[in-house]
């Protein structure tokens, strides 16, 4: 039987500097509902930039509760408080990765395996340690506490264009808004370092339909091959301008 998905208190950060406050059980969904004008009424009119902080509880009964904690407390205090320790999980912290850290490695050996499951050899691009450590390749890794959650690279050749790598949540942690914040992440990251434009290629296995759903919520659309790729069956390009 599968185990029911978590539910999250979530903190949004609204586009004239507001927040709002809600619950959810698939974090990445309600943000895009936000984000495209059909989630609140509030943020039909002020629509969100990012997830300042989320939290996980067991039950719908539980978030609610501490929703309504959470809209008690002064704004000075809301971040602080939904980011403290009252037995929910840890907030989401992103940070750069360590090839050296083994829980580092073992998520990206089943990033690997994964990829092997869905493609043939010769249509897995994924990268390897050897290959995270091209020079303008850049790791970072979500953890929560000290459980590692999920990765994400952004590759910057040094011509404006970057690419995105390695994007993987661990499974027990899915549907958690892990993959958004990463991807917020490097999209914010390759903007700061002067990007102005950011593609993908990921696969076209009906397992990978949920990246294809999560990166045209982010603004990415289909392109055709680029860097050294070529057309391929299996993979699937997208594109987005910073």
């Amino acid at each position: 039987m599968t185990a029911p998905s978590p539910w999250h208190l979530y903190l949004l950060e609204c586009r004239n500097g507001s927040w709002y406050a809600g619950i959810t059980n698939d974090l990445d969904a309600r943000f895009a509902a936000h984000v495209s004008g059909r989630g609140a009424k509030y943020t039909r009119g002020n629509p969100p930039v990012r997830v300042l902080a989320s939290r996980a509880y067991p039950d719908r009964a539980s978030a609610s509760r501490a929703e309504w904690q959470l809209k008690r407390q002064p704004r000075a205090r809301k971040l602080a408080w939904l980011q403290g320790g009252d037995g929910a999980a840890p907030p989401l912290e992103i940070r750069p990765g360590a090839l050296d850290d083994p829980r580092v490695v073992a998520l990206l050996h089943a990033h690997l395996a994964d990829m092997a499951l869905h493609s043939p050899p010769g249509s897995i691009h994924a990268l390897d340690l050897t290959g995270l450590q091209t020079p303008g390749i850049a790791l970072f890794c979500a953890w929560r506490g000290e459980a590692l959650v999920g990765c994400g690279a952004l590759y910057d050749p040094g011509d404006g264009h970057g690419e995105l790598k390695s994007m993987r949540t661990d499974a027990a942690h899915l549907r958690q808004g892990i993959a958004a914040a990463l991807l917020m992440h490097l999209i914010a990251t390759a903007r700061a370092q002067g990007l102005t434009r950011l593609s993908l290629e990921t696969g076209t296995a009906p397992a990978f339909k949920p990246a294809h759903a999560l990166y045209a919520r982010h603004g990415f659309v289909p392109c055709g091959p680029f860097g050294h790729y070529v057309e391929d069956p299996y993979s699937c390009f997208m594109t987005r301008a910073l």
